[in-house]
């Protein structure tokens, strides 16, 4: 068998480190970035929404929401039907790093699908959403407590 997960993990956190080393003039630190970008797109998120586009425990999630929030990035409102409910939104400073992140982004896509036909940057699209797909069965399912029988 490839060894396609590790393949996938080299680039994932190559990647990473690239992001943290050229966003920490912003003091968006491990990873940060991922939540912010996600905020951006998606003003008025719950937590748990964020947690299951970024993949993380709710623990992770919290200390960086509570970092970015001291940090002036993010910001918590109430709902209005519901005051249990915090809703997510990007302030001015993080909507300001937005598109910053999102150069970066482009840029590492180019990079990474240097030489790639359209047809090819397609196929690896959809096959990376499969794979994606099937390990959030089994992420989702480890989520909930349940161990995994291999």
């Amino acid at each position: 068998m490839k060894e396609i997960l590790r393949e996938i993990g080299m680039i994932a956190r190559a990647l990473d480190s690239i992001s943290n080393i050229e966003f920490k003039e912003f003091d968006l630190t491990k990873g940060q970035y991922l939540y912010l970008v996600r905020i951006c797109e998606n003003p008025g998120m719950i937590q748990e929404q964020l947690i299951d586009l970024i993949k993380v425990d709710r623990s992770t999630a919290t200390r960086a929401i509570q970092k970015m929030e001291a940090n002036g990035f993010i910001e918590k409102k109430d709902d209005p039907g519901n005051k249990k409910i915090k809703k997510l939104f990007p302030t001015d400073k993080g909507n300001a790093v937005y598109p910053f992140i999102k150069r970066e982004n482009d840029h590492s896509n180019k990079v990474a699908l240097d030489g790639f036909s359209e047809l090819e940057e397609e196929m690896a699209f959809e096959l990376l959403q499969r794979i994606r797909k099937n390990i959030e069965t089994d992420w989702d399912f480890v989520k909930k407590g349940n161990k995994r029988d291999y």
